[in-house]
């Protein structure tokens, strides 16, 4: 038997409409008064317990309140129409209803474009496209002439090289031996059994077409694993799909200290993105998303990731410029982005730095002197350079000088006043000389100090350290 009174109706739930809600009348504010004090009756208040309340003092408190809350839901209205008319140049002077409904609906696209945007862009097929740089084919080739000649032949070890050596040693067998071709020989020369063996084998088939949904347990459990090298080496993770690398990045970034997540990234995800880039000429959105979650461990993100990148003298234009993006796309702590600029800055420079170099400076950190005084070596050590530098490096020079110029010595901006204009791009040099010319130096005094005006000079504070009160550490029994 149902309840007296029976369902709710739509009508009972909606009986102001939207533009009476948002500007109501006396006559809609006494209503709800009248509703709220009835469902206060039917949830038990008696006739006596309505006799010991102030109902006087509980009434003007609604009101006050209600009258506080559509005072905001008046002033959001008006902002939202406001925003409306600046976008669509729709007058205030029509429909009062219309205009809300009109400002709601450009509201609610705006939010799902935003949220569109938060989003990383994903194109139709997969494939992350969308960077922030776009090199033209002259500073590519630019670009070029510093890289390593001799590069291609330092070919980098990965994880199952080193694997498969250390097992060839072990086991004392031909070089061209693949241990994962038979389960005994595995077993035998990992340690583990032939049903760990052929258990493991199963997750590597599996995780080779995985799409979505849940990974197996045996999986999740190989970060905590000492010897997760040699599981990873059977499970043959060369052959993961892009989807099982992104849970693997997720589980390892996770569960390692940084020391064995730096080893995983550089060893296992770093060779699968730059192949991945090297055979499709851009990056399948779940690898883009594996790189945005090893920076949870960012000094194993640097190390593992940018860092061998560009030591490895083959790091390609576009190979830079999607490592960029990933990098403005994520928040790196301040301590982490000054040691990753100080090595930059102190390697073997191959034009490829420069684009790292920028996107680092551009998150406008509060950097140590140190890594500012490296920087501007680095830059003037290019006075002597007779190539042609490419226009990434003068636009990395701009951004330092804008963002710090205010933490370079004098001394300093000379030197590099006058490596401007010796290498200067006709285009961003002036720029540069610009910047350096306006602007106090390190330890001096900036010329809108209020302490050099006078009205400023005697409200100086001092404060003496015997006049602060003692600090408790903690309760003394």
């Amino acid at each position: 038997m149902g309840k007296k009174g029976g369902k709710r109706t739509a009508s009972n739930r909606h009986e102001f409409d939207l533009a009476e809600q948002m500007n109501p009348s006396d006559d809609t504010l006494s209503k709800i008064s009248e509703r709220r004090k009835r469902s206060r009756g039917k949830r038990g208040l008696g006739d006596s317990d309505e006799e010991e309340l102030p109902q006087d003092a509980d009434a003007n408190f609604e009101q006050a309140m209600g009258e506080k809350i559509l005072k905001e839901a008046k002033l959001q209205r008006l902002e939202m129409e406001r925003e409306a008319e600046e976008r669509s140049g729709v007058s205030r002077k029509g429909s009062s209803s219309y205009s809300v409904k009109t400002a709601i609906t450009n509201a609610a696209k705006k939010s799902a474009k935003d949220d569109s945007d938060s989003d990383e862009e994903e194109a139709r097929d997969g494939y992350v496209e969308d960077y922030e740089y776009e090199v033209s084919a002259e500073d590519e080739r630019i670009l070029q002439t510093f890289l390593d000649p001799n590069a291609e032949s330092k070919s980098a070890k990965t994880l199952s090289d080193i694997i498969a050596e250390k097992l060839r040693e072990r086991e004392h067998v031909q070089e061209d031996f693949d241990f994962r071709a038979n389960s005994q020989a595995t077993a035998a020369a990992t340690g583990l059994s032939e049903k760990a063996v052929e258990v493991y084998k199963q997750v590597g088939s599996f995780l080779s077409r995985y799409k979505s949904g849940s990974v197996p347990k045996a999986f999740k459990i190989i970060p905590n694993l000492s010897n997760w090298e040699e599981i990873l080496y059977i499970t043959d993770y060369d052959s993961w799909s892009v989807q099982a690398m992104y849970q693997a990045t997720r589980l390892f970034a996770s569960n390692l200290n940084a020391k064995m997540a730096q080893r995983f990234f550089s060893l296992v995800l770093l060779p699968r993105v730059r192949m991945e880039i090297k055979f499709n000429r851009k990056l399948h959105f779940a690898l883009f998303q594996a790189l945005k979650k090893a920076a949870y461990k960012p000094g194993a993100f640097f190390k593992g990731l940018l860092l061998p990148l560009c030591q490895s003298g083959t790091c390609t234009v576009l190979e830079a410029v999607i490592f960029s993006a990933v990098i403005n796309r994520i928040s790196i702590p301040v301590l982490h982005s000054s040691a990753a600029l100080l090595r930059l800055a102190e390697m073997r420079y191959t034009g490829i730095n420069s684009f790292f170099i920028k996107i680092l400076l551009e998150k406008k950190y509060a950097l140590p002197f140190r890594v500012i005084d490296t920087l501007v070596d680095s830059f003037v050590a290019f006075e002597r350079e007779e190539r042609e530098l490419p226009v990434i490096w003068h636009q990395s020079f701009l951004t330092f000088i804008q963002r710090y110029k205010h933490a370079i010595t004098k001394e300093d901006k000379a030197r590099l006043r006058k490596l401007a204009v010796k290498k200067g791009h006709y285009l961003v040099g002036p720029e540069i000389l610009r910047e350096i010319d306006h602007g106090h130096s390190r330890g001096e005094k900036p010329k809108d100090d209020p302490q050099d005006k006078g009205a400023f000079t005697s409200m100086k504070i001092v404060e003496d350290v015997k006049d602060f009160p003692p600090v408790l550490l903690m309760d003394e029994d």
